[in-house]
C-alpha cells in the first residue's frame, strides 16, 4: 500500500487520532500509520475524559477509528514508520512492511514507551491494581490502602496529591530516599512511613497486588500501587530527522505543535510529560488547526483568481 497526502501522521493515539479528525474536518487528506502498540495497552479503563470515561484503551480507539470513517479524506494503515525523509512539502515516509508514503507534512504522535519494569512483580499488577497516574486511577483506590514507589523530591508530591484519596498509605523508594531532611520532616510530620529497604518482591492474585515485602523482611500489606515509571521516546525518528528534543525523551514544539523542522509537527506524550489521555487529544486537535492553517495559506499564495 503506498499513499499519498496533505498530512502523514505517525502515531495513532487521542493525538494523533484527534488530529486526524480535525484535518479530515478540513478536508485534509490525512494518512495515519499506527503500529497498534499503545503505552496504555496494559491499562483495563481509560479515565478522566468527558464522554469515555470507564472505557478501555481498545474501545476508545475503535470509538474514533468509527468516527473517523465519516470522512473520505482519512485513511489508516496499521504499520510501523520506520524511516523518514525529505523536507517541507515533500517528506516520505517508509514502513516497515515496505510501503512509502508521501505527505506536505508530517506529525509525529508516537508518545512514549516505558522502560522494563525493574521491581520483582511490578509488571504482573501494572495496569489491574499497579498505576502511575493517581488523576487516571486514584477513583477507583480511593479510601484503600497504598503503596506509593517513589525516591526523591517526587516522593513528597505523590504523597500530597494521593492524600486526596486515602490517609492510609506508605513510600517505598527500593534503596536511598534521595530525600532532604525538610522532606523527610514533612512525611513524618503528616505520619506517612518511608521504607527505604530494597522491595524483594510484590505479592499478587490474579493481578490484584495483596503485600508488598521487603529486603529487611518488612511485609507491607497493600491494596495498590502508584509508582513513578521510567519512560524513553516512544519513536527515534523525530531525532534522526533532526527535530530538537529535551531530557525528558519529549520533542520540543511551540503551543501549537511546530518543531524546528520546517513543516514537521509533534503532539500528545511524545511532545509533553502531561501524560493525560484527554490533553493529548487536545494537544492533536490544536496542532492539526495550525497543520491546516499552513496548507491554507500555502495553497493561497501559490493560486490567483485568473478571469
Amino acid at each position: 500500500m503506498n499513499g499519498r497526502a496533505d498530512v502523514v501522521i505517525i502515531g495513532g493515539g487521542p493525538a494523533g487520532l484527534n488530529a486526524a479528525l480535525v484535518l479530515g474536518r478540513a478536508r485534509k487528506s490525512v494518512i495515519v500509520i499506527d503500529d497498534l502498540q499503545p503505552r496504555n495497552i496494559v491499562t483495563r479503563e481509560t479515565h478522566g475524559f468527558l464522554t469515555r470515561d470507564g472505557a478501555s484503551p481498545r474501545e476508545f480507539r475503535m470509538a474514533a477509528h468509527e468516527e473517523l470513517a465519516a470522512y473520505p479524506s482519512v485513511s489508516r494503515s496499521s504499520d510501523t514508520a520506520s524511516a523518514v525523509t525529505g523536507k517541507n512539502g515533500a517528506f516520505e515516509i517508509t514502513t516497515a512492511s515496505g510501503a512509502v508514503y508521501r505527505g506536505k507534512k508530517l506529525l509525529f504522535a508516537v508518545g512514549k514507551k516505558d522502560l522494563p519494569l525493574s521491581v520483582n512483580g511490578l509488571a504482573e499488577v501494572y495496569g489491574t491494581s499497579a498505576f502511575v497516574c493517581p488523576y487516571c486511577d486514584g477513583w477507583e483506590l480511593r479510601d484503600k490502602k497504598l503503596v506509593l514507589i517513589v525516591t526523591g523530591a517526587h516522593a513528597l508530591h505523590l504523597a500530597k496529591v494521593i492524600s486526596g484519596w486515602t490517609k492510609d498509605y506508605s513510600i517505598c523508594t527500593n534503596g536511598p530516599a534521595e530525600l532532604t531532611s525538610e522532606e523527610r520532616w514533612e512525611l513524618a510530620r503528616h505520619g506517612v512511613p518511608v521504607h527505604e529497604a530494597a522491595i524483594e518482591t510484590i505479592v499478587s492474585e490474579e493481578g490484584m497486588v495483596r503485600q508488598v515485602i521487603l529486603a529487611d523482611g518488612a511485609r507491607l500489606p497493600c491494596e495498590g500501587i502508584f509508582f513513578a515509571p521510567k519512560l524513553t521516546r516512544g519513536s527515534d525518528l523525530p531525532q534522526a530527522l533532526g527535530c530538537e528534543m529535551n531530557e525528558a525523551g519529549s520533542v520540543l514544539t511551540d503551543d501549537y505543535g511546530k518543531t524546528n523542522i520546517p513543516g514537521v509537527f509533534s503532539a500528545g506524550d511524545a511532545a509533553s510529560e502531561k501524560y493525560q489521555a484527554i490533553a493529548a487529544a487536545a494537544s492533536g486537535a490544536l496542532t492539526a488547526i495550525m497543520i491546516n492553517g499552513e496548507l491554507n495559506g500555502e495553497t493561497w499564495d501559490e493560486s490567483e483568481n485568473v478571469e
